[in-house]
């Protein structure tokens, strides 16, 4: 496995590499920033995994799970994606987002990878009205139309 290029100019956020006066190789360093980005950008993962795929598909990117191994070694909560030659990680920040199309949730960063839990609706009491259960379940029905809660 190689070892991660430092560079040394680069974003604040997402460490994209920036190119200074006179930079040789400057497409190395391009490149490089593209690819972050177009891991970054609108994220979907495949799903959370601890080791990777052994036929990752170009553009498949995943959240490296705790104990990872192999390529993903020491990148337990990073966004690994595969740009048909190698793994561009990608650290997460404190409050993105990302899509994961195995389960068809968003996931949110917040000190760790979080699943949201749906919240269940109101089913009874004494003093339920029926209009506020109704926009109440509506709301629910909303958050997990824009993936923002599970559908179940």
């Amino acid at each position: 496995m190689t070892q991660p290029f430092v560079f040394d100019a680069s974003t604040g956020r997402h460490a994209l590499p920036l190119l200074v006066a006179g930079q040789a190789q400057r497409e190395f360093f391009v490149n490089e920033a593209l690819a972050r980005i177009d891991a970054l950008l609108h994220p979907v993962v495949e799903g959370q995994a601890s080791a990777p795929p052994a036929s990752p598909t170009i553009g498949d990117c995943w959240i490296v799970a705790a104990s990872a191994s192999g390529a993903w070694e020491n990148r337990e909560d990073h966004l690994a994606s595969w740009d048909g030659t190698q793994w561009t990680f990608c650290a997460a920040t404190e409050g993105m987002l990302v899509f994961d199309r195995s389960v068809r949730e968003r996931l949110a960063y917040l000190g760790g990878w979080n699943r949201p839990v749906r919240p269940v609706p109101p089913i009874g009491g004494s003093v339920v009205d029926g209009e506020a259960r109704a926009a109440i379940v509506a709301i629910i029905d909303l958050l997990a139309t824009l993936a923002i809660i599970p559908r179940n």
